[in-house]
Formats: structure tokens, sequence, C-alpha cells
């Protein structure tokens, strides 16, 4: 299949009255798509080369040329060969030149300068939103032939550190060039500059704001307006506006209100479209829009979808990692594979997608708005800690102006993303700057800023086992018992109560071969050992990702959860950073977009309409041992939800308990239903699946894996202190959070006990009765004790002294002596080797 290509596109209104009693005085509008082969050097900033010896597909990116330029992308590299790329293209247009011509770039980087016929028209340096060049008095018309050549900065340094630039921390080769479509726009005057287009669903009307501008002399100005169905071209609403006097060289807002008949609402289960037609006569602007409403709601901290509970399931697109992916060649260009890939995503049950660190073609949209995708919308920004003092506000202010212009007609849109994982206040004097601008008034995300109003949203990205490639205790999947089911927030994202978008989460990616990626690998060593295999890892990424969907879904605490990421690079994961890639999709093979099987089996299942959450994180249990089994079930439909939710336990394909139980779940609603099990007796590895079962709908399934073990097993395993009652000197429980001494025979490594700030302290142990004991295991904090003793007691009053030390460096300290009775046991530190208390994550004592 053929990518897209635009076409001559000649609306003439004189073939089509818009029925106000009077026909259209002129053709109107021609866009002329001068998309397609180019002409392409590489050469000097200042100086046009005076060869093209190479050609390149618009829109693309430089890396497809032929024959192909050394080093494209790589930045320490590029330098040495060329400062710029130059593109060239002829045309011919027939007939005299119009009263306005504009030449439209949609997106290039970086950094964009036009000449047309010799002549500097001028330059557009932002690389995210659309270059608007009036050629007018360049353009040479009656079929005579036009140059055009257009430059881009081969680097990113072609930019003023006071723009942004797409900076990714994980990216390695910045690819430039016109990446997305180039137009003619030509037109008589008055013309129509813009349009903005304001769905009131309550109201069944279109309210239509439109800025006309004259480029000849007075004259009045009318714009006149008609509603179709983009499906069906039926007529379902016309209006007129007041005639406004246009000086020579001014420009006018005018509005009208158009009611809609029978309106149809756009959502993702039904992506119904209309097609304005705006007209002054002389020009002509076809827009198409969707009449839906969304917005966050400030009490329910809930997404609403046309005035209802909606909540937002999906996944993200890095899609300028993509572009340096080896096997992208003309992918992100072509209709029928992007197409697809909205369609895959909507099969995935995801009703959302967040464009993330990056603005596709423009193109994505229009599919987005046709295939049902609610998108988070983010502006290519990424500095974490490290803000560039030249980028300011005002700056931002203007390219977030052309971002909402070129964007706020689509009804896929739904937020927009300011940045990404930044903290600044530009970005929030910026949004302040020109939120009223969108009269549907759409809500923000300022990523890890302050939101900036109540009416906004947050993003959280809850990356559980990012401690293990931090170097902290691994984390366990038994953790998640005690998880707080807010998802953390990022101080500053606290400044005002607003609702939660879980957008990242799990870190736990694996390239396309199945191999850890440069942030991954401690975490697969130490879930499944150095010699995992390919498919153990892509199992367990399936089974850990889709449970941590399960867990974010069912406790109802965040608007959205969106998967992160199913569209980016793929790269070797046993280089450092940023050679090494840190992130990953799913595709087995991107270009025919067939999924990793494990991802699609079980995560599929994690994003369904409903969906449920079998609340079981246990890695085992003792043979035999009686378990209550909570299943939370979730409906996000719109209608109530009746079925059967069985139990299963199975080893192997054998099912040893199986259960069953009716269950209702009203709309967006949430039900729970218990299990009383008696384990198996025999130890092994078993699998544990709650599934939903309704009529006329395939089965959704959550998996948990365990071991059953005998008390022995479990004893030499975990200690005998677990569990058991415990003292300490002193704990922390306050705003600092709770560090209680029960924590550290809990099992857990999430939690963890610490004292107060001082010497001596203590943390002691009753095993319940005189016990054998000959080995302490203590798994500390970053806040350890450096000097400390391991006692002994049989009352809990006097102590004796079984191991010392001075010199602990933290970690994990495995204390061996030989095998002594007592029932109490104790750590007792005399000196810290921070300023801070004692802090353990678990303290095991063995036989």
């Amino acid at each position: 299949m053929r990518k897209w290509q635009c076409v001559l596109v000649l609306v003439n209104l004189l073939a089509i009255s818009i029925g106000l009693g009077s026909p259209v005085q002129a053709d109107g509008r021609r866009v002329m798509c001068l998309d397609g082969t180019w002409q392409i050097a590489e050469g000097s900033m200042d100086r046009m080369p005076s060869q093209f010896g190479h050609h390149v597909p618009v829109p693309g990116l430089v890396d497809m040329a032929q024959p192909a330029f050394a080093d494209v992308g790589d930045e320490k590299e590029s330098g040495k060969h060329r400062q710029a790329f130059w593109y060239r293209r002829t045309f011919e247009l027939d007939g005299p030149i119009p009263a306005v011509a504009t030449l439209k770039i949609h997106k290039a980087k970086y950094g964009t300068q036009v000449f047309l016929n010799g002549r500097l028209v001028g330059e557009h340096l932002p690389c995210f939103t659309p270059a608007l060049l009036d050629v007018t008095d360049h353009l040479q018309g009656d079929g005579q032939t036009n140059e055009l050549v257009v430059r881009v900065g081969a680097t990113r340094e072609a930019l003023p550190k006071s723009y942004p630039r797409g900076y990714d921390n994980e990216k390695v080769r910045y690819i430039p060039g016109i990446y997305d479509s180039v137009e003619l726009i030509l037109s008589g005057t008055p013309h129509i500059v813009r349009v903005q287009t304001v769905p009131n669903i309550e109201k069944q009307t279109v309210r239509v704001v439109a800025v006309l501008a004259n480029s000849g002399e007075q004259i009045n100005a009318r714009l006149k307006c008609r509603v179709r169905e983009a499906s069906t071209g039926k007529v379902v609403g016309t209006a007129e506006a007041e005639p406004v006097v246009l000086a020579a060289g001014q420009e006018e807002s005018v509005e009208v209100e158009i009611s809609i008949a029978d309106c149809r609402l756009w959502s993702p289960e039904d992506p119904f479209l209309y097609r304005l037609e705006a007209t002054t006569g002389a020009d002509t602007l076809p827009i198409r829009f969707g009449m839906r409403s969304f917005r966050f709601d400030p009490k329910t901290k809930q997404a609403l979808l046309n005035g209802k509970p909606y909540p937002l399931r999906g996944t993200n697109v890095c899609i300028f990692r993509f572009f340096e992916d080896s096997v992208r060649k003309d992918l992100p260009w072509r209709e029928d594979w992007v197409r697809r890939l909205h369609r895959v995503f909507r099969d995935m049950h995801w009703n959302s997608a967040r464009y993330c660190i990056g603005f596709p073609p423009e193109k994505w949209y229009d599919i987005a708005d046709e295939e049902g995708l609610l998108i988070q919308d983010e502006f290519p920004i990424w500095y974490m800690g490290q803000w560039p003092e030249e980028l300011k506000s005002e700056q931002l202010a203007k390219e977030y102006t052309a971002w909402m212009q070129e964007r706020w007609n689509h009804p896929c849109v739904v937020i927009w993303d300011a940045q990404n994982e930044t903290f600044t206040e530009e970005t929030g004097k910026a949004i302040q700057a020109v939120r009223g601008l969108d009269l549907s008034n759409r809500p923000w995300e300022n990523g890890w800023a302050e939101p900036q109003s109540p009416t906004d949203c947050v993003e959280s990205h809850p990356y559980l086992f990012i401690r293990d490639w931090a170097g902290g205790p691994p984390f366990r999947m038994s953790e998640m018992s005690s998880l707080s089911p807010v998802p953390l927030l990022q101080p500053p994202q606290k400044k005002l109560a607003v609702p939660i978008i879980v957008n990242e989460y799990a870190w736990l990616w694996l390239n396309r071969k199945g191999e850890p990626t440069t942030v991954t690998q401690e975490v697969y060593r130490n879930q499944l050992g150095e010699s995992s295999t390919t498919r153990q890892r892509r199992e367990l990424w399936a089974k850990y990702l889709a449970a941590q969907t399960e867990f974010w879904r069912a406790h109802r605490q965040c608007a959205g959860v969106l998967h992160f990421v199913s569209l980016s690079f793929s790269r070797r994961g046993d280089l450092p950073r940023p050679e090494g890639g840190a992130t990953a999709d799913h595709w087995l093979d991107v270009a025919r977009l067939q999924w990793e099987p494990h991802f699609e089996r079980y995560v599929r299942d994690a994003f369904a309409p409903v969906g449920l959450m079998l609340d079981f994180w246990a890695e085992d249990l003792v043979a035999t041992e009686r378990r209550t089994i909570p299943v939370v079930v979730v409906n996000d439909r719109q209608t109530s939800w009746q079925g059967t939710v069985n139990l299963r336990i199975l080893q192997g394909t054998d099912t040893v308990v199986e259960q069953s139980q009716s269950c209702q779940v009203d709309p967006v609603g949430r039900a729970e239903v218990t299990f009383e099990v008696v384990t198996p007796d025999k130890p092994g590895e078993y699998q544990m699946v709650a599934e939903l079962v309704a009529t006329g709908v395939e089965p959704v399934r959550s998996w948990r894996d365990f071991v059953v073990l005998t008390v022995e097993q479990k004893e030499a395993r975990d200690g005998i202190a677990l569990g058991k009652p415990v003292t300490a000197s002193s704990c922390i429980n306050d705003d600092r959070g709770d560090f209680s001494a029960e924590f550290a025979v809990d099992g857990n490594r999430r939690t963890r006990w610490s004292s107060e700030f001082s010497d001596p302290q203590w943390i002691a142990v009753d095993l319940g009765k005189p016990q054998m004991i000959s080995r302490v295991e203590l798994t500390w904090q970053g806040a350890y004790g450096k000097a400390y003793a391991i006692q002994i007691s049989q009352d809990g009053k006097a102590w004796t002294d079984i191991f010392t030390t001075d010199n602990s460096d933290g970690g994990v300290d495995e204390i061996r002596f030989d095998p002594i009775e007592t029932r109490w046991i104790r750590l007792n530190g005399t000196e810290r080797d921070h300023a801070w208390g004692y802090s353990l994550f678990e303290m095991k004592v063995f036989r």
C-alpha cells in the first residue's frame, strides 16, 4: 500500500450552493499538496547548495534519502558533514496568482527557512507546530515553474536554546527532516484564517468561531456555514453570521451557532463525525468535528465523556523514539499501517492513548477521530530537573497557541499535556497564558510541575520495579497487597487535589528479541535468576503488567490507566544508556503489527471493559492452608453487567480447586466477591485464575502464579520471626510516614521500621516460645547501623550478646553463630552510619 498522499483539492461552491439564498461568488479554496519526492542536499546554514544529488520523500526523515547521507541523526558525527539539509522541488500553478497564497509546512525539524523562486520568504524555528508563510508575492502563476527550497537544521544545535528541541533522555538519534505534509493554500479574499468548533451537547448545537482577514480593498464579509454528516453528506444544520466590514489588512473574529438535527455524539464506541463547510464566498474551509464533551469531575476524580463517567484505558505512543528504530522505514506515513495500528489498539480494549514526548504526523489525529481513540496530546518537553534557563514561558505560550489552533477541532484530543516529567514553573505560566483560547475548556496536564486548575489532571508513574534498577531490595509482587491504591505523585503535583492518570508503570521492558533492556537486566536477574529464557521473561512481563493494570483499575482511585509503551524503539540492552535501549514495545513484527503472544493474551484481558482483579498476591501458601480470596469486578460500561465469576486452582492443566458465584455490577461500578478455599496438600507450582463469564462475550481472566510449601519449607525460607510480636525502643509514625516496628517482620520489602534519629536504639522479636536459632539476616534500608549487637533473652528483660560488629556497611547482613536456644532476639544498635535512624526492611531469624 502507498503512504498517504494529499492531492489537489478544489472546493468549488459554484457547483454546490450552500443553500442560504445565493451561490458562492468564487472558486473558494484550493489546497495544492506538495508531498512526494523532493531533491535534497547537505551543506551549511547560510549558503544554498548548487547541486541537489539526492532525493527524499516528503513527509519523511532525512535518513530515508537516496543515496544515503552519512551519520544522519548522530549529533556527534553529523556536524562533521553538514550544518543543514536543503530540500528542493518545483511545481506549476495554473491560472493567475490568487489574492492569498499560504505555504503550510505542517511540521519540520530543526528550524525551517523557506525560499521561493530564489527569494527568502521567511523562517519558522519551532519544530512541532506548523510553519504558515505568506508566499503571495513570491509565487509565479499561469503555468510557470516555481522553485521551492526549504532549509532545515541538521541537528538540534541549529535551534537557539530558547526554543523547545524535543530532548529525550532515552533517545540516541535526532533525525531531522520535513516529517509532515507540505501544502500550498490558495484562496480569494476575504479569507478564513482559522476556525474553532465548540460543541454544546446539551443544546445540540455547535458554536463556530472564525477569524476572517482581508488582503484586498475594504469589503463587507459574511460567514456562511453548513454542517453535514461526514459519512453520508446529509445536511443537518446551516447558519449565517452578521456581516462585518473589513478594511485592507484587517482581521476580525465572527461567530455563529448552528443547531444540529438528530445530533449524534462522538465517542470511542461510536466515533461519529460531522463536516463543517465555512465560506466567505471567496474562501471555503472544510472542518471535521465531533459532538462531544470531556472533562474531569473534581469531586469524584473521574473523567466524564459526554457528561457520563468514562474510565480511561489505554496506551502510550513514543513516535519520536520509533523514528530512530531500525525497522521504522516509511511506516509512520502509511495511512493503511497507521489505521491498522489504531484498530489493533482498539482491539486491545484501549479507548485512549498518550502521544508521548512527540507529536506524530497530523494524519494520525484524523485517524484517531475516525477510529475512536481519546488522545492525551503531550508537547515534546522532557527535562526532569535540568530545565534550560533560556527557555521561557513566553516562547512556550507562542508554541502552545499554534499547537492548540492546529488540534482544537479534533474530537480525539481531550487533554492538553504541557510536558513530561519535568520540574519547572515555566510550563504552568504558559498554560495560564493560553488556556482561555480553547473554548471547549479541555483539561491540562503539567507533568511533574503544579497543576494549574482544579479541573485539570496529573499523571502518576508508579514504577514499582525501578527499585531493582536503583539498587534497592528487589520488588516482589507479594508487596502489592500492602500498596496504597492511591498512586504516588511528585510534591508539586499535590498542590491541587485533582484526578490522577496512571500512564506509566511496571518497569519491566524487554526488547523485541525478548532480552532485558539496559534498565531491566537487574529486574529479571532478581525475579528469574541468571539463566532465564526468553519465554520465561516474556511471560513474566505480560503477567506482571496485567496484574498491575488490574490493581490500578480495580481500586478506582485514578481516572485512567495507560500502559507504557505500545510503540517505541527496540535496541540492545547490554549497552549503557542511552546507546542501550531503556524502554521497548511489545511487537514481534512491527510492520505486520503482530503482538508478542503473551502480552496479547494476558494484557488484553486486563483492559477489558468489564474486567477483574484476583486480589491474591502471595507468592506461596502453606499446604492445606485455608484462605479467603477476594475477586474485584469493575464495569466501565454505561450498562449494568451480570454474569458468573469462576475461581480455579490449576496444577499444570489439571484443575484441583473450582468454585463459582454469580455477580452483578452497576454501570461504571465495582463489586467484590469472595471465595473460601483450602490450598492443595501437595507441594509444588500452581496457578490461580479468576474468570468472568457472561452471555455473548468472551471470558476475561486474571492469573496468579504461586507455590505450595510445607511448613518446614516455609520456615527454611522466611525464618521463624515472620509475623511474630515485636517491640522497639522507638519508631517513626507521623507526617514522615508510618515506620512501625512490625514492618521489620512482615515479609514485605516495601515496608520498613525506622527508629528516631539517635543512639542507642533497639528492636526485639518475641518468638513465642524458646527455640533453637543459628542465623539472623538483616536487610537494611539506606540508613543502617554501623555498630550493633545481636542479643538473646529468655524473658525479654535480661539480654546476652551473641554477635557484635562495629563496621557494618549496610545492605544485607547475614549473621551466623552456633545454635543456641532463646525466646527473644534483639538487634541493639549503638552507632548509626548516617544522621537518620536505624532502618530495617526485614529482620529474619532462622533455626
